[in-house]
């Protein structure tokens, strides 16, 4: 039994052969493709577990690729893999959707443990079996379908919000630091930028506060992380 099927959207013939062979060698299954168009098709149609997005493609743009699965397939764990390393790539990848930003060159034993610390995160390689449900205030969270609801109406978030709003609710009212959120929600083994929790956080509020501006569920502690506050009261 494989540990999931990765698609390898990299339009570099040789590049694409190499993370193929890392990977089955691992244990994954691949599909490869080096164009935008078909890599979407292949998202929707076969049941993959993660995408592993280049950046610079023949057709459509790796950012427009990420928007367009995030929009269709919420939950999707998605890597960026691109030579473009600037911060603003990275933070631009991660606002978009993605679940993780590798630059290249990299090291293929360091991509293959990134890819399974995003597939334990999102829950996509072992199915979370919990029946029980969190409610407070406007929200209920529906641990075994990861399903929230605001005020009865469904909120789209992707695997990895989902993780860190049930975090916070079960810590209700608790500061979490940022590397509490990065050890729970990303794993002790996590490479890449601490960044990213800040980016999530932003994108988190986004979905749940009426006003992400001036958040009343999701806090900001000031010199501590963040903490979730069940009366919602500014």
């Amino acid at each position: 039994m494989t540990e999931g099927k990765i698609l390898v959207v990299e339009d570099e013939l040789s590049i694409r052969k190499l993370i193929a062979f890392n990977l089955q060698r691992s244990n994954f299954e691949v599909l490869e493709t080096g164009e935008g168009k078909e890599a979407l098709k292949l998202a929707k149609e076969e049941a993959v577990s993660l995408v592993l997005l280049d950046i610079m493609l023949p057709d459509i743009d790796g950012f427009e690729i990420c928007t367009r699965l995030r929009e269709e397939l919420p939950t999707m764990p998605i890597i960026i893999v691109s030579a473009r390393g600037q911060d603003m790539e990275k933070i631009m990848g991660l606002e978009l959707g993605a679940d993780d930003y590798i630059v290249k060159p990299f090291n293929p034993l360091e991509l293959v443990a990134r890819i399974r610390t995003v597939l334990r995160r999102s829950g996509r390689a072992s199915q979370q079996r919990a029946s029980d449900k969190i409610e407070t205030g406007p929200f209920t969270v529906e641990l075994k379908t990861q399903r929230v609801y605001k005020g009865g109406q469904l909120l789209k978030l992707t695997a990895r919000e989902f993780q860190m709003l049930k975090l916070f609710m079960e810590r209700m009212n608790e500061p979490v630091t940022r590397d509490d959120l990065l050890d729970e929600i990303w794993g002790l083994n996590y490479f890449g930028d601490p960044k990213t929790v800040d980016v999530h956080i932003r994108r988190l509020r986004e979905k749940i506060e009426d006003d992400p501006s001036h958040p009343i569920f999701l806090k900001t502690i000031w010199g501590f992380g963040y903490a979730f506050q069940e009366s919602g009261i500014s």
